[in-house]
């Protein structure tokens, strides 16, 4: 492993203890009953969609560092995996404030993420 998979890897190992936190950060908000029904829903879901998808993250680096793409393409996967996960998880905390614009960000991550996964899918059947 090197390059951006390299990189990326870390860079999601260093994120998931910061996902950890916001699940601590979370039972406090639910314990103290400082949200709406609504604000608690898009908390938890973009709790999970981050942890979740960090996970997806680990997994598509490994499928990508033994595909067939060049060092250029994988830096482009990476940077849309990044993007992707920011996007679709953060969407959801956008929302929480009420905002139009969370969905539309969300929206965008799974279409970042999407990418992604067809781009590493092509590197892996056409090595």
């Amino acid at each position: 492993m090197h390059g951006p998979v390299q990189l990326f890897t870390v860079i999601a190992l260093v994120s998931l203890p910061t996902v950890m936190y916001g699940g601590y950060a979370l039972m406090g908000v639910l314990r103290r009953g400082d949200l709406t029904d609504a604000q608690r829903g898009m908390f938890r879901a973009g709790h999970a969609h981050a942890g979740v998808l960090l996970v997806l993250v680990l997994a598509a680096l490994q499928v990508l560092d033994r595909g067939g793409l060049g060092d250029s393409a994988r830096w482009v996967v990476c940077l849309l995996l990044l993007f992707g996960v920011l996007a679709q998880s953060g969407g959801f905390f956008l929302a929480m404030l009420k905002t139009k614009v969370g969905m539309r960000v969300t929206t965008a991550g799974a279409v970042l993420l999407g990418a992604s996964m067809l781009i590493t899918a092509y590197g892996v059947a056409f090595p």
